[in-house]
């Protein structure tokens, strides 16, 4: 594995560090004015979600891992598991349902998603950043009403409240970004 400097660590990396699995979060460049220039890093454990501020010097060798990343469609969900299968060699594999985090009311069937592997252990999994949903409950639309922000609050078919623009009515599709949970356009 490649070992990096200290001051080349960026937000998105995966190091590995005192024997685990860190993805670093933050990363603050600071050069005080007395003493040698660092690199404050938040890192997140991505076993156990821990989280950890580490100083590294420009003079520190980190190791840095790739993850192995594969498209998995998920099939179904079993005792808190989700089942998901490699879309090239169709291999059936288990994934703890927390892995996909307050994420996982997105989750549809058949659904493809990109697992991250670290050799053969399953460590992150990603949404498609955009998903149609159909809004379940929502106000009426209310004629003269179309002041600029004026958002209203709406329930989705998979239980999650956001808002909507007033224009958008019951039993409407909408696409709903996964990663900031917002309404982005009608489907």
């Amino acid at each position: 594995m490649p070992k990096i400097n200290g001051n080349e660590i960026r937000p998105g990396n995966v190091l590995e560090h005192n024997g685990g699995l860190w993805a670093a979060v933050k990363v603050d460049h600071v050069k005080p004015g007395k003493g040698g220039a660092f690199a404050q890093v938040e890192l997140r454990n991505l076993r156990n979600g821990s989280k950890d501020n580490v100083r590294f010097r420009s003079a520190d060798k980190v190791e840095r891992v790739r993850l192995e990343q594969k498209d998995q469609q998920f099939l179904y969900e079993n005792d808190g598991m989700l089942v998901v299968m490699d879309t090239e060699s169709y291999e059936q594999i288990e994934l703890p349902a927390e892995i996909l985090g307050d994420r996982r009311p997105f989750l549809q069937d058949g659904m493809t998603i990109v697992v991250e592997f670290y050799e053969t252990e399953a460590l992150n999994a990603t949404l498609p950043q955009k998903v149609i949903c159909k809004i379940v409950e929502t106000e009426p639309v209310v004629k003269g009403q179309t002041a600029a922000n004026s958002f209203k609050p709406a329930l989705l078919d998979n239980g999650i409240r956001i808002t909507v623009p007033p224009f958008v009515g019951q039993d409407e599709d909408i696409v709903v970004n996964t990663e900031t949970m917002e309404y982005v356009e009608r489907a």
